[in-house]
């Protein structure tokens, strides 16, 4: 079925922002400004201060569901679905997971390039199967399995290709590089039991998505913000990256800011493109599907890799493309992305069908993306 003007825009804006958002903040990360004392130019190394813009992103989510629920009131016929009342405060552990999670993988994008950020991400289904079998009880069909094992293939082969790069790499150390992509692989450890708690102790409500991203984002954006007062006198040495080597040196940032306003520009656009990712992502999985939502997703760190390519924040690296492919493969396998192809061949097709039968559809949507109250990996 073709897909109209509106669908063709939605899927447009979810792929676009997506990319942007890991553009903008890497595009951060890579500018030198004074700060607040005589000090000389240095990195603007502010990965928590980042964040906090982030959760404002999704802490705008809610403003954009009262707007919707406000119009869909006028309308003679109601169509939006506003759920029923429940507590807040069962948002609050998995936005923890997620502030935690972000503040992890904003440190290691300072430590290696976006393309890298972006593909090693995709561990987060490793974790995320396994979680789910231990806690909720599922049974990953031979797929999901083979989906995973294919997926820490790529996890290597994408490894592989950064220690052979940081040899070559004038950005980065090859240590900083090693230890930026282990540090995104366990966030992805803790995405995973954020989306686990999310589908143990929140789904039995019904609560609509956008709402529920503006309260994990209220969560984390309040906490956050109360813990860069402490950040600022917790010395880390040179891990801090600021000059007075501290955890994070909010002060320091907003002077950096404040004399060169390019930076600025490059958090607005962190900020603005996670709100609109959230928006057009729930939309995708509405308007067309949650598959489509999946391509799309992995379609992003096509973008990301050739546009980081093109402004040569990155070299080309072939073993980087291979494990590309791979984790693609995997992430495929595993939300069953293989049945309608396989299902047109006759030897397979029952295979396809028990599959089918074992596996339930809704539940890996709701684990990995379909636009209800989870947004693991909305960044």
């Amino acid at each position: 079925m073709a897909w109209t003007k509106y669908q063709l825009f939605l899927a447009g804006l979810m792929l676009t922002t997506g990319s942007l958002n890991t553009l903008s903040a890497k595009w951060a990360d890579m500018f030198s400004a004074k700060g607040c004392r005589d000090d000389p130019e240095h990195e603007f190394a502010h990965p928590f201060v980042q964040a906090v813009g982030m959760f404002l992103g999704e802490l705008s989510c809610i403003v954009v569901f009262y707007i919707l629920l406000c119009h869909d009131r006028r309308r003679p016929e109601r169509k939006m679905n506003p759920g029923q009342s429940f507590n807040p405060l069962l948002f609050f552990p998995p936005a923890m997971c997620d502030m935690t999670a972000t503040c992890i993988m904003y440190v290691a994008l300072n430590m290696t390039s976006a393309s890298s950020f972006q593909m090693l991400r995709g561990a987060v289904i490793i974790f995320t199967g396994l979680l789910s079998v231990a806690f909720l009880g599922r049974r990953l069909v031979p797929s999901q399995w083979l989906g995973i094992l294919t997926t820490i293939l790529g996890l290597v082969i994408v490894g592989l290709s950064d220690f052979l790069s940081g040899h070559k790499d004038d950005t980065h150390k090859l240590s900083d590089i090693i230890t930026g992509d282990l540090l995104i692989i366990m966030a992805q450890v803790i995405v995973a039991v954020q989306m686990v708690l999310e589908e143990k102790f929140v789904y039995k409500h019904d609560v609509h998505p956008l709402r529920a991203v503006g309260i994990e984002g209220f969560f984390g954006f309040f906490v956050l913000s109360l813990l860069l007062i402490p950040m600022y006198f917790i010395p880390v040495g040179d891990f801090g990256g600021n000059p007075r080597q501290v955890l994070e040196d909010a002060l320091d940032a907003f002077c950096q800011i404040g004399h060169k306003p390019l930076i600025l520009l490059a958090l607005l656009g962190n900020t603005v493109s996670i709100a609109f990712f959230n928006f057009a992502g729930i939309s995708v999985t509405k308007e067309i599907s949650a598959t489509t939502r999946m391509v799309l997703d992995s379609l992003r760190t096509l973008v990301i890799w050739a546009v980081s390519l093109a402004l040569g924040w990155e070299q080309f690296q072939g073993l980087q493309v291979l494990g590309f492919i791979v984790l693609l493969v995997g992430t495929a396998l595993y939300n069953g992305l293989h049945r309608p192809l396989l299902a047109r061949i006759p030897c397979c097709a029952a295979m396809v069908n028990t599959e089918e039968a074992e596996d339930s559809p809704g539940e890996r949507e709701r684990l990995l993306g379909d636009g209800t109250v989870q947004n693991g990996d909305e960044r």
